[in-house]
């Protein structure tokens, strides 16, 4: 489900920022956006991204940046500093017209500056703890996405039941309709019509018409949808698999149907569950 959560922290002079952005996919993806000195995390926060997303495509950002009061924190490993230099100075030696590095150019070199073993490990605590704030305030916003795809296939789903109803209510004269139209056939096609004989042709015909095996197996997996939408865990995948059920039916049902009304609610039945299908995609 698309949704957005952002939250920030400070830690040892660095103000990190967290962004998390879901969309719709029907597996689970996750992808990270972070900072060099922070890819080392990736398998930590991807742990906990996991314990709240099953099923969508999330994205998570990182931000890091330092305050302007801290440069008199800064940690300087000075050997490096001179190795950098001394490799600087051969190169510009064989240069024509060399431009030197600026002081805060040989800052932004990697490796200059250093942290601390306890400052790397308050900043992966401090991050983990900040990525499931932000990951608590998403799963919020996919609830409350979530709570109204949820009224939407309740609401489609009461239609089927009633479309399911208009065909139990119409199968009677579609049967009689049949006979009265077999009857007449015969009367016409033959003098002295087998009534016998006739009887035996309608009820091989009317069993090739019967639905109500579909209707009956359309009403369980309706009454099933209904029942899994209650469900706290991740349903998206059972829902999914239930839309094509359903849809299986819905065909049979019009392929087997000998009446053009039948046919319309067919048709009708197989748009709703298609409409329930493209939202399922969204549900976890």
């Amino acid at each position: 489900m698309t949704a957005f959560a952002g939250c920030e922290v400070e830690v040892n002079n660095l103000i990190i920022s967290c962004e998390l952005r879901s969309v719709n996919h029907r597996y689970c993806e996750m992808s990270f956006k972070l900072p060099e000195r922070l890819r080392s995390l990736e398998t930590d926060l991807r742990g906990v991204l996991s314990t709240g997303v099953k099923r969508g495509k999330v994205e998570c950002a990182l931000n890091c940046k330092k305050q302007t009061h801290s440069i008199q924190d800064l940690n300087i490993d000075m050997q490096a500093v001179e190795a950098l230099l001394s490799v600087t100075s051969k190169i510009e030696g064989k240069l024509q017209s060399a431009r030197p590095f600026s002081a805060l150019e040989v800052l932004a070199f990697p490796g200059i500056q250093q942290e601390s073993e306890a400052d790397v490990n308050q900043l992966k605590t401090e991050i983990s703890e900040l990525v499931h704030r932000a990951l608590v305030e998403l799963l919020t916003v996919r609830e409350r996405e979530g709570a109204q795809l949820s009224l939407m296939i309740e609401e489609r789903c009461s239609r089927v039941k009633e479309l399911i109803s208009a065909v139990h209510q119409r199968m009677p004269q579609v049967l009689l309709n049949l006979r009265e139209k077999i009857n007449k056939r015969i009367a016409e096609l033959v003098a002295e019509p087998d009534f016998e004989r006739f009887e035996q042709e309608f009820i091989f015909v009317t069993q090739k018409l019967d639905v109500e095996e579909e209707l009956d197996r359309l009403e369980t997996h309706v009454t099933e949808v209904l029942r899994v939408l209650d469900q706290s865990e991740p349903v998206g995948r059972r829902l999914d698999f239930l839309m094509q059920e359903m849809n299986r039916e819905a065909n049979t049902l019009g392929s087997k149907s000998g009446d053009k009304e039948i046919t319309n609610i067919s048709i009708e039945l197989k748009v709703l569950i298609e409409q329930m299908r493209e939202q399922v995609q969204n549900i976890e």
